[in-house]
């Protein structure tokens, strides 16, 4: 196979794991991230998205030889959208180009919209690479080592070059998103990507793009089963059926699960029918003790499980709640992992949540593409328990955000000071966020429809507390919050979203 030829800035195909091959763009890497090892590779940013990768270099082909042959193979509105900023991009650098005697975006200048240019520090073969337009990069980019992907789908017409995971445990892929941030913003992310794999044994795998999710996925051959179509459960499942998987229903209200069977899923009587017909049983519950029901209770999931079988609690409960339920699972035979996930209706609907994984890595491994079609990103955190552990830390940090901003809003009120004003202000500084301003206009608006239960944020600041308890660490600020929600509670706000919190403050 001849070997490709590019430089930084040069506009490309990437190609990884079963992800359709998408348009990207050569980059430099930033300077802390650690230089992978294995096969030659180029870095990559890819076209509408803020995600960045490492790709092999057989995994990559020259942009515009290839667009028609792309375009012609995925059909998807997502990828169609990254070849359209393709092609804005082009007619950009073209007008500078123009505008400016040449001297465009090709030529590897700082721009707000990509990486700052900074090489390896320990790669002596870039110390030349000033001006990229005039070196060639194939022999002295950084080198990277196989993705821990999710697999390789064919491409039609096109072939790539595709090996196991297992041929080099070392390649990683990093999720970067820093494209409009200056250098020192990019430090501390690839620094803790790198404490995560280095002190606790755990990795992330990450969509290319997560808008990708929604083009090419090659679903699994086996029978998935899931429990529990609440809010979070029943976005996962419709976009587990969208891409192809096999998918047998089953929840305590019957009714609910009539949409899915329109949609082609399969009906399952009991949770422990949906465990013993299926390969990989997932549930999505409310509390520990209703997942702790669906296991061990009548008809449960144990009386399901055989050697060999899959049970994937996503639930926010407990590390002891996880542990307690793993034990029971193996102690069968069976495969356990947990998978709870970050995230809101909505981005279930989107299918862009965020899983936190830990237990079995086989399992982990064979819900590859069920990850990748309810979620953007997905980790592996290591031994069963963790990943509870991190989601009611990062609950918890979102609870306590939420009502300190209620406090805000109402302080702002009760001081003579416009709402409005104060979410105007809040969303031009450093606190900026979707989740600020999408939160803080609901409020305003009376909006309280459910998009993360109230109850729930409660439930997993309790839950964090009684962790902080246990291992002798103060949390003051999450203690104050969750007496705010429990006052929001007695409200009757339980079933709301969780900005009613707000309510709290003013009854």
């Amino acid at each position: 196979m001849a070997t490709v030829h590019l430089r930084i800035g040069d506009l490309v195909w990437g190609k990884l794991g079963r992800y359709p091959p998408w348009p990207g763009k050569v980059v430099s890497p930033p300077k802390d991230l650690k230089k992978p090892r294995g096969k030659k590779c180029h870095f990559v940013k890819f076209f509408g998205t803020e995600d960045h990768a490492w790709i092999k270099v057989e995994q990559l082909k020259p942009y515009h030889a290839h667009k028609e042959d792309m375009i012609k193979i995925n059909k998807g509105k997502r990828f169609q959208q990254a070849v359209d900023a393709v092609e804005d991009f082009l007619k950009k650098a073209k007008g500078k180009e123009q505008n400016s005697d040449g001297k465009g975006d090709s030529k590897g200048k700082k721009s707000p919209n990509k990486p700052l240019k900074i090489l390896e520090e320990d790669d002596e073969d870039l110390s030349a690479l000033k001006d990229p337009s005039e070196k060639d990069l194939t022999d002295s980019d950084p080198e990277p080592s196989t993705l821990e992907r999710l697999g390789a789908g064919p491409g039609s017409g096109f072939k790539w070059e595709s090996s196991p995971v297992k041929d080099d445990p070392h390649f990683h892929h990093f999720l970067l998103s820093q494209s409009e941030k200056p250098a020192s913003s990019m430090e501390p992310i690839s620094k803790r990507l790198k404490i995560i794999e280095e002190d606790s044994g755990s990795t992330s795998i990450q969509a290319a793009d997560s808008t990708a999710i929604n083009g090419s996925i090659t679903p699994t051959d086996k029978r998935i089963g899931f429990l529990g179509l609440g809010l979070m459960g029943s976005g996962i499942v419709s976009n587990l059926l969208k891409m192809g998987h096999v998918v047998t229903v089953w929840n305590r209200t019957a009714e609910k699960c009539d949409l899915f069977v329109q949609e082609g899923a399969r009906l399952g009587r009991t949770p422990a029918e949906v465990a013993s017909t299926c390969d990989i049983t997932f549930s999505c519950v409310s509390d520990p003790k209703a997942a702790r029901d669906l296991v061990l209770g009548a008809s449960g999931v144990l009386q399901g499980i055989r050697p060999g079988k899959c049970y994937v609690e996503m639930s926010t409960v407990d590390p002891e709640t996880i542990t307690e339920l793993s034990k029971v699972i193996t102690s069968r035979g069976g495969r356990f992992l947990e998978a709870p996930v970050a995230g809101s209706q909505q981005l279930s609907n989107d299918g862009m949540l965020v899983i936190l994984a830990a237990g079995d890595r086989t399992v982990y491994e064979d819900c590859s593409s069920c990850f990748q079609a309810m979620g953007k990103t997905s980790f592996f955190l290591g031994e069963a328990g963790n990943a509870a552990r991190m989601m009611l830390i990062l609950n918890m940090v979102q609870g306590s955000f939420m009502a300190t901003i209620a406090e805000g809003l109402t302080l702002a009120q009760a001081t003579g000071q416009s709402q409005q004003t104060f979410l105007d202000i809040l969303c031009q500084g450093q606190m900026a966020s979707t989740f600020v301003d999408q939160k803080c206009q609901n409020i305003l608006q009376g909006n309280f429809k459910p998009d993360y239960y109230l109850k729930h944020i409660q439930k997993d600041l309790r839950l964090a507390i009684s962790m902080g308890d246990m291992a002798n660490h103060p949390t003051p600020m999450a203690a104050a919050a969750n007496e705010v929600y429990k006052r929001a509670k007695a409200l009757d706000q339980s079933d709301n979203d969780i900005s009613a919190v707000y309510r709290a403050y003013i009854h």
